[in-house]
C-alpha cells in the first residue's frame, strides 16, 4: 500500500510540474492577410498583461482588426482598429508590467499605450528593432511591458514593417495596403 501511495504522489507531483512548465510559454497563431506569427509569451514575467491578452484572443476581439500603424525599423502596431479604421471598445486598461526584465528586442511583442503608464488594453506591438529606450524605466520612468516574443513568422513581421504608410483618419504611419488579423488562437 506504502509503495501505491507513493506512486501516486510521484504521478501527482509530475502532473503539476508539466503544468508550470506549461504555462511558463503560451503560444499564439496571428493569421493575418500577409502570413502566420507565432508569439510565445511569458506569463511568469508578465502575468497581468499575459492573462488580459488571453482574455481578448479567447473572446475573438482581435478578429477581423488591422495592423494600423507602422514603421519601419522601429514597430507594427495592431490589435484596436477595424479596417474602416473604426476603434474597438476595450476592457478597463491593465497595469504596466514594464518592470519585469523583458527588453524590448527585435521580434518581441510589447503592449501599446498612451502617455499613461497604466493605459495598456488591447493594443500590442511587435519590435522590428532593437528599441532599448522603450525599455523599463524608459524616457518616461515607466517603459513600455513586453511580454513574449515572435517564434515563427519574423519574415511576415519583416514584410509587413517595409510596407509604405499614409496618412488615413488623421492618423499617421497607416499601410496603405491593409493587413488584416484574420485571428489570434492559442497554439
Amino acid at each position: 500500500m506504502k509503495h501505491i501511495f507513493k506512486l501516486y504522489f510521484i504521478f501527482l507531483l509530475s502532473f503539476t510540474s508539466l503544468n508550470i512548465y506549461a504555462e511558463e510559454n503560451i503560444k499564439f497563431v496571428i493569421d493575418t492577410s500577409k502570413g502566420n506569427i507565432v508569439i510565445e509569451t511569458y506569463p511568469k514575467k508578465a502575468p497581468i498583461t499575459v492573462k488580459n491578452f488571453e482574455s481578448y484572443v479567447n473572446k475573438g476581439f482581435y478578429n477581423n482588426t488591422i495592423f494600423h500603424r507602422v514603421i519601419d525599423g522601429f514597430m507594427i502596431q495592431g490589435g484596436g482598429f477595424t479596417k474602416d479604421m473604426a476603434q474597438k471598445q476595450t476592457d478597463a486598461p491593465i497595469q504596466n508590467e514594464a518592470s519585469n526584465g523583458l527588453k524590448n528586442e527585435k521580434y518581441t511583442i510589447a503592449m501599446a499605450r498612451t502617455q499613461d503608464p497604466d493605459s495598456a488594453s488591447s493594443q500590442f506591438f511587435i519590435n522590428v528593432n532593437n528599441n532599448n529606450f522603450l525599455d523599463y524605466p524608459g524616457q518616461d520612468g515607466a517603459g513600455y511591458c513586453v511580454f513574449g516574443k515572435v517564434i515563427e513568422g519574423q519574415d511576415v513581421v519583416d514584410k509587413i514593417a517595409k510596407l509604405k504608410t499614409r496618412v488615413k483618419n488623421g492618423m499617421g504611419d497607416v499601410p496603405i495596403k491593409t493587413v488584416k488579423i484574420n485571428s489570434i488562437k492559442v497554439k
